[in-house]
């Protein structure tokens, strides 16, 4: 402390470097309501991020668009309250093609629409170190994610988004009872030791498929001591061998969506297996199993 006091002390520099940020913007000088000059910008966004990001051999894996509204009000014409839009578009594949970054982003502007004149765009890339990926013997990755990626983005400007994913069972027993679920293009999680994945897809079954009727055939049945014994229909008609059932399925009773119905499985005489269900008195085939 006296050293310090008297000017004495020496103490060494530490250089720290703030963050760089890869983030390009443009204010207009004049409102804009094409897409041409908004797409001739945001090209010139992205040829410049992709030369710093190679600089320091990154790429990038993330991109956020942000435009900018002026939204001018008809009884205060001297008061101009911005109003802004802001998107991230997810990279399957990171990389620093200009060309592949370029067509994602015009893939969503040619749907984009907005009821205001653009005063200003901002461009910004998440960087990332390139990595590669190690696969086992019978496993592969795909063969193009961003023409996945593309295809994607066009099918929601075309059915929405929530008509585009996988489709995951609900937790019920009602058939067909599934909702969907965002693509996701990564790999799944890494194989246990035994060699198998831990995912729910590695899950073999090893009993018959049915191949399902959507909608279901409709159905005419003569029963045997409330038993079947013959079966007529547009799509299957036959004489039953053998049967199991009936299963009672019910669900969803606490609203106004609830059901209930008898499923049977059924063997015809030229060796078919169907499933089919009654309900109301209404008989349907289900399905074939193969």
């Amino acid at each position: 402390m006296w050293e310090r006091a008297n000017g004495r002390s020496n103490r060494l520099l530490k250089l720290i470097r703030p963050p760089e940020s890869f983030q390009e913007s443009f204010e207009f000088e004049r409102e804009i309501e094409t897409a041409e000059p908004l797409l001739f910008m945001l090209r010139r966004f992205l040829e410049q991020l992709a030369v710093r990001l190679a600089g320091i051999y990154l790429v990038a894996k993330e991109l956020t668009l942000r435009i900018t509204f002026a939204n001018s009000r008809q009884d205060e014409p001297a008061v101009a309250r911005k109003q802004s839009y802001e998107r991230v578009f997810k990279i399957p594949q990171p990389t620093n093609d200009v060309d592949l970054l370029f067509r994602m982003l015009q893939t969503h502007l040619e749907n984009f629409r907005s009821e205001h004149p653009i005063v200003a765009v901002a461009l910004s890339a998440e960087p990332i170190k390139p990595a590669g990926e190690q696969f086992g013997l019978f496993e592969t990755t795909l063969r193009n994610p961003h023409q996945l990626s593309e295809t994607l983005a066009r099918l929601t400007a075309l059915l929405d988004g929530d008509r585009i994913g996988t489709p995951l069972l609900e937790e019920t027993h009602r058939p067909d009872a599934f909702r969907m679920q965002p693509f996701r293009w990564d790999i799944l999680e890494s194989a246990g030791p035994s060699g198998q994945s831990s995912g729910a897809l590695s899950t073999a079954h090893v009993t018959a498929a049915l191949r399902r009727f959507r909608p279901a055939v409709s159905a005419s049945l003569l029963q045997d001591e409330d038993t079947p014994a013959h079966v007529r229909s547009a799509e299957i008609s036959g004489k039953i061998i053998a049967q199991r059932g009936p299963y009672f399925l019910s669900g969803n009773w606490w609203d106004e969506k609830s059901w209930a119905r008898a499923e049977w499985d059924l063997q015809l005489q030229n060796g078919e297996l169907v499933r089919a269900h009654e309900r109301d008195g209404v008989w349907k085939i289900d399905g074939v199993y193969d």
